[in-house]
């Protein structure tokens, strides 16, 4: 794991420090801040925020956040013990410039562009979130669900191609982190 990655924003807070797994590419421009644990073969793409200075955000392995997304959490609080961390699993797909806030991703989610996930609210596994859908606090997805609107209700059950094409969609983000990393690594050595 590592601390520090080039012209990329680290910066520690009350007593932690964002660690990055070495396998993972984080672009130019993102900002990690606090406790941040990113996983092998993740990818964060360019000019994300992930603050993680009242709670933790933990995101798997192979999962991507794509470019300009926002990820914070919630402390505890009276009556809530435990906060709102951000826990995102393996193999998990958020598009561009998604809200994502003390919730919990399951392994294989999809947050689509500009969705936002909303304190405790749930993705299950193989579950996707529409793009530009609003899911409340506290709501939660079943596994191989999609769900759609502001505020985000199932719209229906998610057949194997839709399944199968987030799989897709996961490989081709590990790569492509891999050959970003190469390119900067390139354009820094010109």
């Amino acid at each position: 794991m590592t601390t520090s990655r080039p012209g990329v924003t680290i910066v520690p807070i009350h007593g932690k420090t964002p660690t990055i797994h070495d396998s993972a590419f984080v672009a130019p421009g993102c900002v990690l801040i606090g406790d941040v644990t990113i996983g092998a073969d993740s990818s964060i793409w360019y000019n994300c925020v992930l603050r993680a200075d009242v709670s933790r955000i933990v995101i798997g392995e192979r999962s991507n956040v794509q470019d300009g997304s926002v990820l914070h959490c919630d402390p505890e609080r009276p009556g809530d013990p435990d906060g709102s961390p951000l826990l995102i699993g393996d193999d998990v797909l958020i598009g561009h410039m998604a809200m994502i806030h003390g919730c919990t991703i399951e392994d294989r989610g999809f947050v689509g562009l500009g969705a936002i996930a909303m304190n405790k609210a749930v993705i299950g596994s193989d579950a996707m979130l529409a793009a530009g859908a609003m899911l409340t606090e506290g709501k939660a997805m079943a596994a191989r669900e999609l769900w759609g609107g502001r505020p985000a209700r199932k719209m229906r059950d998610l057949d194997d191609a839709a399944i199968a094409g987030m799989r897709a969609g996961v490989a081709h983000y590990v790569e492509n982190g891999k050959a970003h990393a190469a390119a900067l690594d390139g354009a820094s050595r010109a």
